[in-house]
């Protein structure tokens, strides 16, 4: 893969998802709970106007409809996790997940509708780290580093 573009920040971050899956009507995040969830929802809220929908880890009958509700992004009922993207989200690289490529590559093969987009969400190089960047064909990785400091009196 090489690089086509470079931005800072959560806002171009975001906007940098929002052009990638700008033709799909339907996107499919699968990650972690509790971990990759926040990130779905907020993924989602960004395009509120398409259809979006999580799955926790690789389990297709966890599949949840993400809806807009004055609270935010919220999971609802059940959903045909079958998308024409899917956004894997970097949280299932973690060891604890204990989730391989291979699995990953299976799941992906039934639920991502022909000529449709694979997308990798992470941070921090999680997909390069765990080397699924070679072991997955993803059309695009969009990844964000994170930095921060703490201020004390």
């Amino acid at each position: 893969m090489r690089k086509v573009k470079e931005f800072s920040g959560i806002t171009e971050n975001i906007l940098a998802f929002k052009e990638e899956v700008a033709e799909a009507q339907k996107i499919t995040f699968a990650g972690m709970s509790g971990v990759c969830s926040p990130f779905a929802e907020l993924f989602a809220y960004a395009v509120r106007d398409k259809e979006s929908v999580f799955v926790t880890g690789l389990d297709l009958s966890t599949a949840r409809k993400v809806e807009l509700t004055p609270q935010g992004m919220q999971f609802s009922g059940d959903a045909d996790p079958h998308a024409d993207v899917v956004a894997i989200l970097g949280g299932l690289t973690l060891p604890k997940a204990n989730i391989k490529p291979e699995d990953v590559n299976a799941m992906v093969s039934k639920i991502l509708k022909k000529d449709g987009k694979l997308l990798g969400l992470c941070y921090n190089r999680m997909f390069q780290n765990a080397g699924w960047d070679k072991e997955i064909e993803f059309d695009c990785i969009i990844n964000g580093n994170l930095e921060g400091y703490v201020l004390k009196k």
